[in-house]
């Protein structure tokens, strides 16, 4: 089995691209392993900032079969042509997927560098593919082993206690940009329900921001609220707060975006300054709320240039720690691999052996002749047997697995092909619904939430 992952990230498209990339995410584990010829697993990571696709691939020959499996069903889903799709994608196989996932997962690849939110969403990830059946074996190992590495970032190095993430960062810039840092006396509206609104809630909280009103367009603000506290605006009640509003949040990634022509109309005569925090990858808001009178937005690119560079030192640890974590995953991976191989060989001399054995026994019958052959025999086997079964852990530490493979089949005429338990998908319970950074896109409503509501009368 080889491991392939295809990324999609703020590093190296835009996040409009990054966005069409992403619609329908869910979907798309479970479409490309339809076949179940050039996939055999998949998994997938959405956030605020990437679009990722970790897959497993029956060998080395299935690997460009594997990612235009998956490139032809992200395609159908976004209505980005193939060849679009394609070239925004950057391919790793081998290592270089789980030192990816690994700095991923520690918050090194990150708008925010050592990011609170990620290593979450990584999680997150896994269990959402296997309750769909989705997640193979090697994939399950890969993100438990990225989730480990996490940790051990967060616990050895200074990023785990720098307590930074995207929704703090954009907190702190909304208040620079509003000239007043106090939380206590401001009105904020929050789009959404999912993992970055209830980011987003707790560190109000800690902000301690007590006027916190959430609309949902999917009719889940009210539930929302009843476990994290806020009031749970209707459609109708949603102008006049965004009249009143000191800040707002947007965190939904709902197909309903507010245009800049119908927050202007709700505010029509309100001279209430207000900053708006579109965290969604889709964006909740028209970029162009920003040219509006009295209106400061925040996006994602804004967070990212305003998140403070952490120290080099600590950094250089983190990365090591990646590497180390990556180096010995490979070769566990690989050893794993050299196992079918070497059960394979011993199978076949056993087989040999009972074959000869059996002439031993037809011709001296069960005679203390036959025992002292057969014993014999098998310490010659066995004498046989260390040399390769050294050589196969060698080569798997060196990556070279595949000359043993070839070797077997040379000299032996064996072909080892994966057990049924490498091939089988890994299922799991607890899904997560809430598996990306914008939460799960709110796509009840088809229109602007405010857009047929009439604009707030003056007091």
């Amino acid at each position: 089995m080889v491991l392939l992952s295809l990324v999609a990230t703020h590093s190296n498209v835009d996040l409009e691209t990054v966005a069409r990339l992403s619609v329908g995410a869910p979907q798309v584990p479970s479409a490309v392993l339809a076949d179940g010829r050039a996939v055999s697993g998949a998994v997938v990571l959405a956030t605020c900032n990437r679009f990722e696709i970790y897959s497993e691939a029956p060998s080395e020959a299935d690997i460009e079969a594997a990612r235009s499996a998956i490139v032809s069903t992200i395609s159908d889903y976004s209505g980005i042509p193939a060849a679009s799709v394609s070239s925004s994608f950057v391919t790793n196989t081998g290592e270089a997927v789980a030192e990816h996932l690994f700095a991923v997962s520690a918050g090194l690849d990150s708008a925010v560098v050592g990011e609170r939110e990620i290593a979450g969403q990584v999680r997150r990830a896994l269990i959402d593919a296997q309750a769909t059946g989705a997640a193979s074996p090697g994939l399950v190992r890969l993100f438990q082993t990225a989730s480990r590495t996490a940790k051990d970032v967060g616990a050895q190095t200074v990023l785990g206690s720098q307590g930074r993430s995207i929704v703090s960062v954009a907190l702190e810039l909304a208040g620079d940009v509003s000239g007043d840092a106090d939380w206590t006396t401001k009105s904020v509206v929050l789009f959404g329900t999912g993992a970055y609104a209830g980011a987003t809630m707790a560190l109000l909280k800690e902000k301690k921001c007590s006027r916190v009103s959430v609309f949902s367009s999917s009719g889940r603000a009210q539930t929302f609220v009843s476990t994290r506290g806020g009031t749970a605006l209707t459609a109708e009640e949603l102008p006049a707060a965004l009249r009143q509003a000191d800040v707002v949040i947007g965190c939904s990634g709902s197909d309903a975006r507010i245009e800049a022509a119908d927050l202007e109309r709700v505010r029509q005569g309100s001279a209430q300054p207000l900053v708006i925090i579109d965290l969604a990858l889709s964006h909740d808001f028209d970029p162009a709320v920003a040219n509006l009178d009295d209106v400061e937005l925040i996006t994602l690119e804004s967070v990212r240039l305003a998140a403070p560079e952490e120290q080099a030192d600590a950094l250089q640890q983190a990365g090591r720690l990646v590497k180390d974590a990556a180096r010995s995953f490979e070769e566990q991976q690989n050893s794993r691999a050299m196992n079918s191989a070497i059960v394979a060989l011993r199978k076949h001399t056993q087989e040999a052996l009972d074959s000869e054995m059996e002439r031993v026994r037809a011709q001296h019958g069960c005679s203390a002749a036959a025992e002292e052959v057969e014993f014999a025999l098998r310490r010659m086997v066995r004498q046989l047997l260390h040399v390769p079964t050294v050589r196969a852990r060698e080569l798997a530490a060196e990556g070279r697995q595949d000359d043993y493979l070839a070797a077997l089949e040379a000299l032996y005429g064996i072909d080892v092909a994966p057990s049924a338990s490498t091939t089988a998908r890994a299922a799991g319970a607890g899904a997560d619904n809430a598996a990306t950074a914008s939460d799960a896109p709110e796509r009840n409503a088809a229109r602007c939430p405010v857009h047929e509501l009439p604009a707030v009368e003056s007091a």
